[in-house]
């Protein structure tokens, strides 16, 4: 069976795209689950509820080091969804039909957290080459953005868009957890929104160096209005954990349309 292709900027990529080497920064909070659904009411999803009434949303800084888009910066905002029934299986949903109420699983609980998937909700990045290839590739909804990164004991950084602040976090080191417990590799399942698109990506993910902690992190919102839509989740406040990977391979498969409206 032939790799599909995509070209991007006069460079052709084939599938999957892959990342030899980030590091990701990430803290996990625990929100209000109609705050959320609101939130991303327009991807037909339905949020992941770790206990009643709660959603979880990741926010994370991912430092692309090498692979087949380049050296970039990424700033994400993962909400984490119960994944429709045809997870994994045909297309659904038509120009007519939309996900509005997806059949599928609906799991709750610290234990089900595992098979729920990451709808990517904001992904800012400092590289046109990686914004172009998101976009017609993923359907992520990447935008272009301004980084300042400070790398010490304790990373912190800032991400700005359009001249307005997007948001600051700083992240605490942590301690290390044992590679038993994270360096089996896992395919997850991301799924994006963009022009009335919802997709899911086969996400795989190889894991090492990893550091983790409760709390751990401070975030600060500005004004850009990414930051008024987390503002309305009840952020900034202190995260159920973070965590640091120092080494993560990833590869993204093709995008699979699932509802279109």
């Amino acid at each position: 069976m032939a790799l599909s292709q995509h070209t991007i900027a006069g460079t052709v990529l084939t599938m999957p795209v892959r990342v030899r080497q980030a590091d990701v920064h990430s803290a996990m909070f625990s929100v209000s689950a109609d705050a959320a659904q609101a939130m991303i009411d327009y991807s037909g999803l339905r949020v992941f509820q770790h206990r009643p009434g709660q959603a979880v949303v990741n926010l994370m800084l991912a430092r692309y080091l090498d692979g087949d888009l380049g050296r970039y910066l990424e700033f994400g905002t993962a909400v984490m969804v119960n994944p429709p029934r045809l997870y994994g299986g045909p297309s659904v949903g038509s120009p007519s039909s939309s996900l509005a109420e997806p059949p599928g699983s609906t799991a709750s609980g610290w234990r089900a957290l595992g098979d729920a998937g990451a709808f990517i909700h904001h992904l800012p990045v400092n590289q046109e080459f990686t914004l172009e290839a998101g976009r017609t590739i993923w359907g992520f909804p990447k935008i272009m953005a301004d980084f300042i990164v400070r790398d010490g004991r304790r990373l912190g950084f800032e991400v700005s868009a359009d001249g307005e602040h997007i948001a600051t976090m700083e992240f605490g080191r942590g301690l290390p957890v044992p590679g038993l417990f994270t360096s089996k590799p896992r395919t997850l399942m991301a799924f994006s929104h963009l022009d009335g698109v919802t997709r899911q990506i086969p996400w795989g993910m190889k894991v090492s160096g990893v550091r983790g902690a409760m709390g751990g992190a401070k975030l600060e919102l500005g004004n850009h209005p990414y930051a008024r839509e987390l503002a309305a989740l009840g952020l900034p406040k202190r995260p159920m954990m973070s965590s640091i990977v120092s080494h993560v391979d990833m590869t993204f498969g093709d995008a699979e349309v699932i509802g279109a409206g």
